[in-house]
């Protein structure tokens, strides 16, 4: 990467997210990309030769980090809504399969990163079938991590999952840098038998992958391992594969499978007891909250607060497009404080500084990039995010934590820059052009609309 201009940043607040807000604030940022100062305004003088930019009535934040999102799904908007969990899953891997191309997915991670960067998101864990995201990431100049799915609920197909995991992860290799990292996913109990997550497991720990699971996500996922029924049972047993009980729950399942032992990146665990929180906080495990998605599935609040007690890292994410509708990371924080003050009674719960670092240092913390990312200090990669709060519904700032919460939107992002490069600025895209992408997610669109009918 060329060097980077010596930059100081100027703001009505700076919001460290490991210290208190700083009113007329500033950070310098050097040209190796990484953070020099932080503090007053008057007490960084800009260095010769730096850049004075000043960011005039906005809030300056650590780029935000968006633990768990399925960008090749981009074009499914709007595609899978009011259906149950058993039905939107089942139409939206017939949809796939029926419809969409390698091509179609490529454009899909692409116009996910055109959303993640325009709503101040710099960091971004995509699982996915595709592996699209790998390029996409890396093209656009994000930070973040590619899940490579895997599925076969049925044990004799064991051998050759692994086979086709294996090989999708020694082609995703070649996409590793230092902002992007390759995992793996099994991707869930109902999609994957008690050998292949056994097996994945065992690879993770071999290979030092970093691994993601859905687990704990719904009603019918937990019939399906407690008791081998539920909505996912006849489809299971109807391809002749047998769904005896597997476990007391999926968290435990996972424990006695060794799968925990790969300290996977859990997403959902809205279904979740005092002894999963246990094993889950024990085990060194992190977890994806998704609070929107979760809700408008009807799967109900995951215990955030409680497995926060427990010391389990928890990070903020998405989900898809197609469950959640919106990749804004902002908006996700206030669902997430309203939905848990509702569920607990209190109006205390989860104020504007926790959501702060919901956003950022937890999500690094989940995603083991805390030692980068996820706050404002010097020496740390210099992932940046200004949200403006000119507009009228961010106006008057009494506390500028919950002016960007409660009052801001994603739209009201001005600038997103990772390792010191801006990205976006002012509605404008800096490393690509999403003109192109207009017309592929359009066509991919009508096809979906085709399958579908």
């Amino acid at each position: 990467m060329p060097e980077l201009p010596l930059t100081l940043y100027r703001a009505a607040w700076v919001l460290p997210a490991c210290g208190d807000p700083i009113r007329d604030g500033a950070v310098l940022v050097g040209t190796d990309g990484l953070i020099a100062a932080v503090g007053p305004a008057t007490a960084i003088e800009p260095p010769e030769g730096a850049v004075v930019d000043d960011l005039g009535m906005a809030a300056l934040m650590p780029g935000l980090v968006n633990v768990h999102a399925h960008p090749e799904l981009a074009m499914f908007r709007g595609a899978l809504e009011d259906l149950n969990f058993r039905d939107w899953i089942l139409r939206l891997v017939g949809a796939k399969r029926a419809a969409l191309t390698d091509a179609d997915f490529h454009a899909a991670a692409r116009w996910t990163m055109v959303e993640a960067l325009r709503s101040g998101i710099t960091t971004l864990a995509a699982t996915e079938s595709s592996g699209a995201s790998a390029a996409a990431l890396c093209e656009t100049g994000l930070r973040g991590v590619v899940f490579q799915e895997v599925f076969g609920p049925d044990p004799s197909q064991c051998a050759e999952s692994m086979d086709g995991l294996r090989e999708a992860i020694d082609c995703l290799r070649a996409f590793e840098c230092d902002r992007v990292r390759i995992g793996i996913s099994p991707h869930a109990p109902y999609t994957v038998s008690d050998d292949l997550f056994r097996a994945a497991g065992e690879y993770a720990v071999a290979e030092g992958l970093p691994m993601a699971v859905h687990a704990a996500e719904s009603h019918i996922e937990h019939l399906l391992v407690q008791s081998g029924e539920g909505d996912f049972a006849p489809g299971l047993r109807a391809r002749g594969i047998a769904t005896p009980p597997r476990g007391r729950s999926t968290v435990e399942m996972l424990d006695r499978l060794g799968v925990l032992r790969a300290r996977p990146l859990l997403i959902h665990c809205v279904l979740l007891d005092g002894d999963d929180i246990r094993r889950v906080a024990d085990s060194g495990s992190a977890v994806a909250h998704c609070p929107v998605a979760n809700a408008r599935l009807g799967h109900g609040v995951a215990p955030y607060t409680e497995m926060r007690a427990a010391q389990v890292r928890v990070g903020l994410g998405t989900d898809s497009v197609g469950s959640n509708n919106r990749l804004d990371l902002m908006e996700e924080a206030r669902i997430a404080s309203i939905l848990h003050r509702g569920r607990l009674g209190r109006s205390d719960i989860m104020p504007p500084a926790d959501l702060l670092r919901l956003c950022t240092i937890d999500g690094a913390e989940a995603l083991g990039m805390a030692d980068t990312i996820g706050t404002l200090e010097p020496g740390k990669a210099a992932d940046l995010c200004a949200v403006s709060l000119a507009a009228p519904h961010a106006r008057p700032v009494h506390d500028p934590l919950a002016a960007v919460f409660h009052a801001a939107r994603g739209t009201d992002v001005i600038l997103t820059a990772v390792g010191g490069q801006v990205l976006y600025r002012d509605g404008r895209l800096m490393t690509m052009d999403p003109e192109p992408l207009d017309a592929a997610m359009t066509d991919a669109a009508a096809r979906l609309r085709e399958a579908m009918t």
